[in-house]
């Protein structure tokens, strides 16, 4: 479900974020958009772009300036399968850009776990799945279109604009607003998906041949338990075997989603029962194996509301990290109801990617939505931070720009492109100022 834009007041889709721009527009093409972007400036106001507010920080706020809405710009400009390569408007969604690409026998590389953001929100905040080999949306793309803050249109890439695209590729919304992506692609594939039930402990002590021997592994912890939720994905000749449509239904709608809601609705009326919820739910995922198109396997509907906040940490140190969080759950007071989810990444050379010259492993925590945090989040960023943890540009941290200049190598670059292309600060809001500097 998109986030819900109003007259006066915009909210994104976990609840927890909301601004009150002066002005909202939805552009039609992109010299509607830097018009927009002129205008903002004769006036002095602020711009920022939402897609489909499915970032957990103030990362889109426009309080006070001009709120940029996507749908106006969502046509597909070129789709060249011989270069393999697509182009796009900013505010086409992710599940239409998976359904356009199937239908041409295309794919992306790798994606996240949902695909209902914007191609500009998602490769912009980091939006990123898991994999050996294949690294975050944002690395995947080849060229962009971007208005910058006086207005004008500039096409980049690795050899047009070079440092432009270096830092645009994953921008936070700080140097531009994106009109258009130009993402590389390759023939479509299937993905051969197996699900397992595995213990904590054997989990870690696998975890360096789990990632290794599969394309695409990751596991779910549910706190207060020994128990994991483990899923590998690698590329398959087929034939598909996709699930069976009401066995799908049942567990990765229903099960997954109706009945996730109820327990966790229970579990924050009455925390004492989420040890027990907490119990059960990890014996409610089966071990499963299905074949079926890239994009299927990758994303899965989430209708549960929550809070999430998430770190990338050096992967030597990933096992270290987890062993330490259990404990740290163990010896607290605290009724967490959602798993821990955990994930990988290869280096890739973005300069403010959470993998930014360096193998990543992702642990994410999350809160049912109006549950007290209880000092959850507080004490997981502390642990994140003590291993030079980066977090998430679109998920719950308190990190600042001191803290960020040591951990991101090319921090220095970004802020200086930014000094560059917008001094008068067009596109920032409180969020950009303390991740960023002022």
């Amino acid at each position: 479900m998109p986030a819900t834009v109003t007259a006066g007041r915009w909210t994104n889709w976990a609840g927890n974020q909301s601004a009150e721009p002066a002005q909202v527009v939805a552009p039609g093409s992109t010299e509607e958009l830097a018009a927009v972007v002129r205008q903002a400036a004769e006036r002095g106001r602020t711009v920022k772009a939402v897609g489909s507010g499915h970032s957990f920080t103030a990362i889109a706020s426009a309080g006070g300036g001009v709120l940029v809405r996507p749908e106006g710009l969502c046509a597909v400009r070129e789709l060249d399968r011989a270069a393999g390569v697509v182009t796009v408007e900013a505010g086409l969604p992710l599940a239409k850009l998976n359904r356009l690409l199937a239908t041409a026998g295309l794919s992306l590389t790798n994606m996240g776990d949902i695909d209902v953001q914007t191609v500009a929100g998602a490769t912009s905040t980091g939006t990123h799945g898991t994999g050996r080999d294949s690294a975050s949306l944002a690395a995947q793309i080849k060229a962009v279109e971007i208005v910058l803050a006086d207005g004008t249109v500039h096409h980049c890439s690795a050899t047009e604009e070079p440092e432009l695209f270096a830092g645009a590729r994953l921008g936070l919304g700080a140097l531009g607003v994106l009109s258009a992506i130009t993402f590389g692609v390759e023939p479509a594939f299937l993905l051969a998906a197996h699900e397992q039930p595995m213990g904590f402990a054997e989990v870690l002590d696998r975890f360096e041949e789990l990632t290794s021997v599969n394309e695409h592994f990751e596991f779910y912890w549910f706190p207060h338990t020994e128990r994991c939720s483990t899923k590998r994905n690698n590329r398959s000749q087929g034939p598909a075997a996709p699930l069976p449509t009401a066995k799908a239904w049942l567990e990765d709608d229903f099960l997954s989603n109706t009945v996730w809601e109820g327990a966790c609705r229970i579990g924050r009326a009455f925390p004492r029962s989420v040890p027990t919820i907490a119990a059960v739910a990890s014996r409610a995922w089966s071990e499963r194996s299905y074949t079926d198109t890239a994009y299927k396997v990758f994303t899965s509907p989430r209708k549960v509301r929550f809070i999430e906040m998430e770190y990338a940490v050096p992967r030597a140190a990933a096992t270290e990290v987890l062993r330490e969080l259990k404990a740290l759950v163990e010896r607290s007071r605290w009724r967490i109801s959602f798993p821990v989810e955990v994930r990988c990444a290869p280096a890739d050379d973005l300069w403010l990617s959470t993998a930014s010259g360096r193998d990543t492993v992702y642990i994410a925590v999350h809160l049912y939505r109006g549950t007290a945090e209880q000092g959850y989040f507080t004490a997981v960023e502390q642990l994140m931070t003590a291993h030079q943890g980066r977090p998430h540009w679109g998920k719950l941290h308190s990190r600042d720009a001191e803290y960020l200049a040591d951990v991101y190598p090319h921090f220095k670059d970004f802020t200086a492109l930014r000094d560059r292309v917008d001094p008068e600060r067009r596109f920032a809001n409180a969020y950009l100022r303390r991740v960023l500097g002022a």
